[in-house]
């Protein structure tokens, strides 16, 4: 029986999702995602029926069309007959290449900075502290122009090449810098024996990781310590070897050469996208620097001296004591980093570079007119993109965090 005193039923438990500690919080997440869900529907409903006003709608219908331009760098099969989602698909894999190479390219940059940073050598350090100052401090874009315009300018034409040697000034006959762009030995596969061949040198890699993982785990446990150098090379080098004579060389190498006024054949590595490429990767490194250094000071100076007491050498110390440690510092930062480059990538309109926002958001947008369509495409790129390098990062992240008891 109810007491005439007693509140609504109804009245109790929403007092009780706000006032609650344990309910609160995920009754004003919930709240906050009501109203955010109702304030896009507003704006989506407020953006059709404004079309609509004007006689216009949103379609997706244009990306079957004929594209009706050239894109000067595909990876995929693709003319000007192609459709604008293959243009669209080309400009992701452009965007893709640079990211991935300037990520890596960054990081080896950003940690081999950081670390010197704090070296005892004082030359040393302050050649790294005015790379960081420099870099970091004059935008990335002006730091893109200044990479191509050196390769465009300094760089030999293609013709200045031509000589009685088919070879004639190339760096160890098999690669050409020009004005053009990087000309390069470009693998060729022969048919299944030759992706055997990269399945073997895949696993190879992943074999490294899992040594060096066992290895470690192993010194933590027993204190035993197992050689990395000799074991990791063997593994890098002796299976994908032995893979390639025994399955008979399926992969060979196609040289460029000199052909009437440029190089024909290999792989070709456009200015644009080097300009790029290394651009995002120095300027990014420097701030990837700065974070390795702060992750390497938070660590007290008492595990340097305890494990030096220990009879560690200097890069033991760095390897097993004070780079695990700082990784729990260093790594949210660096997922932030690896998320700038990938939207500074767009800046590749200005040396040329076909890269989604070139096509997708440039030839694409103007050609057809669907400007809200070609931007909520690229709107959601971007976020995708970003989502799956913050959720990859993050499994990493929780790794290596500190696991509570």
């Amino acid at each position: 029986m109810t007491s005439v005193t007693d509140p609504p039923q109804g009245s109790f438990r929403l007092s009780m999702l706000i006032n609650d500690t344990r309910y609160r919080s995920y009754t004003f997440q919930f709240i906050a995602l009501v109203l955010l869900i109702g304030f896009m529907a507003y704006l989506g409903i407020n953006l059709v029926s404004n079309l609509a006003a004007q006689g216009l709608n949103i379609s997706f219908g244009f990306l079957g069309d004929p594209a009706g331009y050239d894109i000067n760098q595909t990876v995929v099969e693709y003319d000007s007959q192609s459709s604008h989602l293959r243009a669209a698909v080309v400009g992701i894999i452009n965007t893709l290449i640079v990211a991935f190479l300037a990520c890596v390219t960054a990081t080896i940059f950003g940690v081999i900075a950081g670390v010197l940073r704090l070296s005892n050598n004082w030359v040393v350090r302050k050649l790294m502290a005015f790379y960081v100052e420099i870099f970091r401090n004059i935008p990335v874009l002006i730091w893109i122009i200044i990479i191509f315009s050196i390769m465009t300018v300094s760089m030999p034409a293609p013709r200045d090449f031509r000589g009685d040697d088919a070879t004639a000034g190339m760096l160890f006959d098999a690669f050409a810098f020009t004005n053009r762009g990087v000309y390069s030995p470009a693998p060729v596969i022969d048919g299944a024996s030759g992706w055997i061949v990269i399945g073997v040198f895949i696993a190879s890699i992943i074999g490294i990781f899992a040594y060096r993982r066992y290895a470690t785990k192993k010194l933590y446990d027993t204190g035993q310590l197992l050689p990395m150098l000799w074991p990791s090379v063997a593994l890098f080098f002796v299976p994908v070897i032995l893979a390639y004579f025994i399955l008979g060389r399926p992969i060979t190498l196609d040289y460029p050469s000199l052909q009437g006024f440029n190089f024909q054949g290999g792989l070709h590595l456009r200015g644009s996208l080097i300009a790029l490429w290394f651009a995002l990767a120095i300027y990014t490194g420097a701030f990837i620097a700065e974070n390795v250094r702060a992750g390497i000071q938070a660590i007290s100076k008492g595990q340097t001296e305890a494990a030096a007491s220990l009879g560690l050498r200097p890069g033991r110390i760095m390897n097993l004591v004070i780079l695990p440690q700082a990784l729990r510092v260093i790594i949210p930062p660096l997922i932030s980093q690896y998320l700038n480059i990938t939207k500074n990538s767009s800046l590749a309109i200005a040396v040329g570079y076909m890269d989604v926002t070139s096509t997708l958001g440039g030839i694409t947008l103007n050609q057809t007119g669907r400007a809200i369509e070609c931007i909520l495409l690229l709107m959601l790129f971007y976020l995708t993109i970003s989502l799956l390098i913050s959720a990859v990062m993050n499994v990493y992240n929780n790794s290596v965090k500190l696991k509570e008891r």
